[in-house]
């Protein structure tokens, strides 16, 4: 098995936690405040990552002062991603909250042109167009209306969207292990000042909440699964493959939210609401193919024509 293979299917087992995730999540929260529960979890990814900084600079500190702006940046970014992702659980289902958490993938050109004015592909825009049909059929047609839960979720998508441009422009100037440690840090900081001026945090201190199995498990996988082995295996894995291959492999993240949120919660979609994640889906893998793909397929195409 050749290297870009282990790293795809390395890139798809990403996936694959992050969509399991959603439902871990939402039986963590409801036990721990969701802001309390990402400061938890960003503050152990973040001494996870830290060590392996270390050991990778064999014990020494490496740091770049060019790194700590860009880091923070990236942080609050995804500070607000994952804060009201988190919070949005609380009112909508794990298989809702992949989809329209997906959309991020097909709002970055969208918002690289009005911020940047970078013009978006002609896939990108057909892409974000049929993934706002999925989003309308998911949430307006589907199980239940548009909740404030589904509305935190859309909100989130911009979290995610401005840290993939950002992290496009940084990663470029820092090395990626610092801006990755620093931002970790940097939501673990912000989670927990929000949580002690909003929530009640002397929750984590009662035996019962100490003790919970489950609540234990989702900061574990959550931690070092879905935070710091995630980006290791991503990093290590776009040496081996393309971008745009990483990115389409990771459209699968919905999809196996969907399949972990039938299984383990019993969490059925209605006709209308599965199309839409459908539609979802393809307008994600559409925003992502390269132009060049699309001119071969259509060369194809036409000499098959010819030939008649």
């Amino acid at each position: 098995m050749n290297k870009k293979v282990i790293a795809e299917l390395s890139l798809l087992f990403v996936a694959f936690i992050w969509g399991a995730t959603f439902v871990v999540v939402q039986n963590a929260i409801d036990l721990l405040p969701p802001i309390l529960f990402n400061a938890i979890r960003f503050f152990l990814a973040g001494i996870i990552i830290f060590i392996v900084y270390l050991f990778q600079n064999k014990g020494k500190m490496k740091f770049q002062l060019s790194a700590l702006f860009p880091g923070v940046i990236l942080g609050c970014c995804l500070f607000i991603g994952y804060s009201l992702q988190t919070i949005g659980l609380l009112y909508t289902t794990p298989s809702k909250a992949g989809f329209i958490t997906g959309l991020s993938v097909v709002m970055v050109p969208i918002i690289s042109y009005i911020f940047l004015k970078n013009r978006p592909k002609l896939s990108a825009i057909f892409g974000s167009s049929i993934a706002a049909i999925g989003l309308y059929l998911l949430a307006v047609k589907g199980a239940s209306s548009f909740s404030v839960g589904d509305f935190y979720v859309l909100l989130c998508t911009f979290g995610f969207a401005f840290h993939i441009i950002f992290t496009d422009i940084f990663a470029k100037r820092s090395s990626v292990l610092t801006l990755t440690t620093i931002q970790i840090f940097t939501v673990a900081l912000l989670c927990t000042i929000s949580s002690l001026l909003f929530e009640d945090w002397k929750l984590i201190l009662e035996p019962e909440i100490l003790s919970s199995k489950p609540l234990m498990f989702a900061i574990m996988i959550t931690a070092i699964l879905g935070t710091a082995a995630a980006f290791f295996i991503q990093t290590n894995s776009q040496k081996s493959t393309s971008p745009t291959r990483v990115a389409i492999i990771l459209t699968m993240e919905p999809v196996f939210a969907a399949i972990t949120s039938y299984f383990w919660i019993d969490d059925r979609l209605t006709i209308g609401a599965t199309i839409g994640c459908i539609f979802i889906l393809i307008g994600m893998i559409i925003a992502e193919l390269p132009s060049n793909l699309k001119l071969k397929l259509l060369m194809k195409k036409t000499n098959k024509k010819s030939a008649f």
